[in-house]
């Protein structure tokens, strides 16, 4: 088990990712509260899908950014090396031909910080989400 230093909660993982103390309750606190490296990834794919489904309320739900409208549509996520896109497993298998440069899993995309992001594909995948549901 690992102690976090600043908290004082115990994880499984050593140096696992958590917030210490107040969790955000926005999306723009979330991405401030993420290393100065992944903010600006994280503001641009924040900023695509809100462009790209306004009629969504953002909130955060799973301690993550989150696209709502009578269910989640679709989350993202900061980690050390890639931002985690969550579009649900339907979203995935639909768009598995255009995913194969990315680790992607059963509703999960992650998109390194080492490449460029695909923010038409996030476009069309968040509109995609709202769309069919």
């Amino acid at each position: 088990m690992w102690i976090c230093p600043k908290c004082g909660r115990a994880f499984k993982n050593t140096e696992q990712s958590h917030y210490c103390g107040k969790p955000p309750v926005t999306i723009e606190e979330y991405i401030a509260a993420q290393p100065e490296e992944a903010q600006s990834y994280l503001r641009q794919v924040n900023d695509v899908i809100k462009a790209s489904i306004p009629e969504a309320k953002e909130k955060i739900s799973w301690s993550m950014p989150t696209y709502w409208k009578e269910r989640n549509l679709i989350q993202f996520a900061a980690f050390k090396r890639h931002i985690g896109l969550y579009p649900g497993p339907e979203a995935v298998e639909a768009f598995a031909g255009r995913l194969r440069e990315y680790k992607a899993s059963k509703g999960a995309i992650q998109l390194p910080y080492s490449k460029p992001l695909p923010l038409e594909l996030i476009a069309e995948i968040a509109r995609w989400c709202a769309g069919n549901h």
